[in-house]
């Protein structure tokens, strides 16, 4: 089983490999930048005449972001207590705003900390540790 702190622990991505994954990615910090916060519908298009450091502190009031980097513009989005994404589903796993996603999701695991391979855990294998 992977590890997302264990890189060697990941798995060369293959097509098919998400649709019984846990959404293991979905556990790793995401980076977004201003076009992926108004593509979420996060940020109003008439906001971003405004100082970002002003968005940014909004966000994070809302508890949408937990980080922001002025340097290079990048939102880091908030995790729930457990390091899952806001926007994943608990019960289902899958991404509650898919078509709307962050380009880091969208061009995951092309882009990451070891492209071309992901953090997949089967869901017949974390049931069965359930059990």
């Amino acid at each position: 089983m992977a590890d997302i702190e264990r890189l060697s622990t990941w798995v060369k991505y293959r097509n098919g490999l998400c649709s019984d994954c846990m959404a293991s990615c979905c556990a790793m910090p995401v980076e977004v930048k201003l076009p992926d916060l108004v593509r979420m519908g996060l940020v109003d298009e008439f906001e971003l005449e405004e100082p970002i450091k002003g968005i940014a502190k909004r966000l994070e009031k809302q508890r949408i972001i937990q980080h922001f980097n002025f340097k290079h513009g990048k939102f880091t989005l908030t995790q729930r207590t457990n390091g899952d994404c806001l926007f994943l589903d608990q019960e289902t796993r899958l991404c509650t705003i898919y078509d709307k996603r962050p380009n880091t999701c969208r061009r995951h695991p092309e882009v990451g900390p070891r492209p071309g391979y992901c953090a997949y855990t089967s869901k017949a294998h974390v049931l069965r540790r359930m059990k």
